[in-house]
């Protein structure tokens, strides 16, 4: 009596693959500091990993390498935090300076808000019930506030303390990490996927790399312009103002805020404010048009819709963390469709 082999094919159906897709996230929604720290600690592997490189060409150990390369980080890091705290405290000093012309300006926008509202009842209809309203006593805003910061803070000091553990791994084993992820894949499949990881790291390098630079430069454009202004403090609203540039849409607004806020105490009429949103305009669209795409572009290829679906997305699962991660992870799943027969058409969709 002969047998055959019986190969059944079993493909996922719509529903399916909508109930994955749900699944997926809602982990990243419920798991968003897990995730979140993990990407952090990748980007920040892949930025490392050319410098403990260039120390294996002198013969030092990987493990040593990765160690000397993440206490170089580490150090630089503490560096730029000192200097900028130096200028936060002297903005701390000088609050008391900048708080009653903003205090001034809150004051009307809340008035005029509160008329807008007044006018708003007016034209409400009458509770005609007779039902007696009781109003519950509310919860101070400011305690509110720093519960809630409260947990945040712990959250940020909990995941940041893993991940220079995690980079230090990534780093130290990436030839052994790199050997077991071939092995996930059949043989006829590791040469797609070498080549896929390969373009993973050159993008996620040049992504990182370019946007350090801009927001460097932009930076320091920034501070000698609130130099020649004479606005106080001038080196840290620069470096804001540069690195809130770098946020795609919100950051060209967001990098007008830490200098009108040290220009209230300067200036009495809106010329001066429109001023410097002008020049932080022309700024951002020089760094949108002709530097990021100069520095970035050859990596990153996404059109402008794609990108904003992602920024709303990701901005929407994970908030500020969201903005800044949103465009590396659309970038990376570009790369992985380019590289997967079945995908291509959502890569090159994501691409024009």
């Amino acid at each position: 009596m002969s047998t055959e082999n019986i190969v059944v094919h079993a493909r996922a159906t719509p529903a399916q693959r909508i109930i994955a897709a749900g699944i997926i996230f809602m982990g990243l929604y419920f798991a968003s500091t897990v995730v979140i720290t993990l990407l952090v600690s990748i980007l920040t592997a892949y930025f490392l990993d050319p410098l403990v490189e260039w120390f294996e060409r002198f013969r030092v150990p990987r493990p040593t390498g990765a160690l000397l390369a993440l206490l170089i980080f580490s150090l630089v890091l503490t560096m730029i935090g000192v200097g900028l705290w130096d200028r936060v405290d002297d903005f701390i000093t000088n609050w008391p300076k900048y708080r009653e012309p903003l205090r001034s300006v809150t004051s009307a926008v809340q008035t005029r808000i509160e008329s807008f509202e007044k006018k708003l009842k007016e034209v409400q209809p009458e509770d005609q019930t007779g039902r007696i309203r009781v109003q519950l006593p509310e919860e101070s805003p400011v305690r509110a506030f720093v519960t809630r910061g409260l947990g945040s803070i712990y959250t940020i000091v909990l995941s940041a303390s893993f991940v220079p553990f995690l980079v230090f791994f990534m780093l130290a084993e990436k030839r052994d990490i790199w050997h077991a992820t071939m092995q996930l894949f059949p043989p006829d499949k590791r040469t797609k996927v070498k080549e896929a990881l390969e373009d993973l790291s050159v993008m996620v390098r040049g992504y990182i790399l370019g946007n350090f630079l801009v927001a460097m430069l932009l930076g320091v454009l920034s501070w000698l312009f609130f130099l020649w202004l004479g606005l106080g403090n001038a080196f840290l609203m620069g470096m804001l103002s540069g690195f809130f540039n770098l946020i795609p849409y919100l950051g060209t607004v967001l990098s007008w805020m830490p200098p009108w806020i040290v220009a209230l105490s300067k200036y009495n009429t809106p010329g001066p404010f429109i001023g410097i949103a002008a020049v932080l305009l022309f700024m951002h669209l020089i760094a949108v048009n002709v530097l990021i795409p100069a520095l970035v572009g050859k990596q990153v290829h996404l059109n402008a819709l794609a990108v904003t679906i992602a920024l709303l997305f990701w901005g929407w699962i994970w908030g500020g963390m969201g903005l800044l991660l949103g465009i590396p992870i659309t970038a990376a799943v570009k790369v992985v469709c380019d590289h997967v027969e079945d995908w291509r058409p959502v890569g090159r969709w994501l691409s024009t």
